[in-house]
């Protein structure tokens, strides 16, 4: 059933994929200079708008700093009252207004112009005060905003938001800024974890690996399975080097093919060439890895294949990578 509600959704949709969809064929030679001059910037780029212009400012400052492009948001009313102490000489200002003669914004520009800071602009009139005095002018203009009022800023915030977007992408692509990097910027998150945590973070080693000799008794791998609490242990040959795993399933199958475990020894029963990897590898790599073997556990092992740790699906999970 289509409401009112649904009607003017679809409206405002509708509009604003329009107006982002035209923001591609403004893509020219000012959007290029404007990501040389962030691009050379020694300093930090400072982004700055009033009202709507700075709410969305402060999220493109964002982005820019997550993406590896050293940036923070000023409130232009707090420039003119001291946080103009925060811009250096060797920062890029971009400044953001619909109109491009927002009054707070547009009184910066003598004391830009006076510590000789390159100016990027992003206005909806190319003719405006702040387009005009800008070193690279971006054009953000819209034909009508989504409110039917054409007051609210609403398309006009959406095309600015995607334009900041595209300078941040474009410059990120320029640096060759990499996951780790951007994981780096994220570490106490979910995303933080997946791409920095590696195995030798959380796996377990020394006297916490389960490990018995290749001729060891059955009796004695089951005591070491026990222990430790893995449901498996690692099988190693007189040089320590891993030779086998042997775990509860093999257990099970030695069980159900009525195999005397009284008299049996663990390398008669462990499964050879477990799976392995290095305690470099990423944990959500393990985890993938995993996954793809219907497996709980990994065994990590060094250059010389001797097991130096154990890794349980439990650890991973624990450590919040999914």
């Amino acid at each position: 059933m289509t409401t009112p509600f649904n009607q003017s959704a679809r409206r405002t949709i509708a509009l604003e994929a329009e107006a982002v969809r035209l923001l591609e064929g403004r893509i020219d030679g000012a959007f290029t200079r404007a990501c040389e001059l962030m691009l050379n910037c020694s300093g930090r780029v400072i982004v700055t708008g009033m009202g709507k212009s700075g709410h969305i400012g402060n999220k493109i400052a964002a982005t820019l700093a997550s993406t590896g492009t050293p940036a923070f948001f000023v409130h232009p009313g707090e420039a003119s009252h001291g946080d103009l102490g925060m811009i250096t000489a060797s920062d890029v200002v971009v400044a953001i207004s619909n109109s491009g003669t927002t009054a707070e914004v547009v009184t910066l520009l003598p004391l830009i112009k006076r510590l000789g800071i390159a100016l990027i602009s992003m206005t909806g009139d190319s003719q405006s005060t702040l387009a005009q005095a800008a070193a690279a002018h971006l054009d953000v203009s819209v034909a009508s905003e989504a409110c039917p009022l054409n007051l609210a800023p609403t398309t006009s915030t959406t095309v600015t938001l995607v334009m900041g977007d595209a300078l941040a992408i474009a410059l990120l692509e320029a640096r060759g800024f990499s996951a780790e990097d951007f994981a780096f910027s994220h570490p106490g998150g979910a995303l933080g974890r997946k791409l920095l945590l590696r195995v030798s973070d959380i796996m377990h080693s020394d006297q916490e690996m389960p490990k018995v000799a290749d001729g060891a008794p059955l009796s004695a791998a089951l005591l070491e399975m026990t222990e430790k609490g893995f449901g498996m242990t690692t099988v190693v040959d007189g040089d320590a080097q891993l030779i086998g795993v042997f775990t509860d399933g093999d257990l099970r199958r030695a069980v159900d093919r009525g195999t005397d475990i009284n008299a049996a020894t663990v390398s008669e029963l462990m499964s050879p060439q477990p799976k392995t990897v290095h305690d470099s590898i990423l944990a959500a790599e393990a985890l993938k890895i995993m996954e793809d073997n219907s497996i709980t556990a990994l065994i990590i092992e060094d250059d010389q294949h001797h097991p130096i740790g154990v890794l349980h699906l439990h650890d991973i999970l624990r450590a919040g990578v999914f």
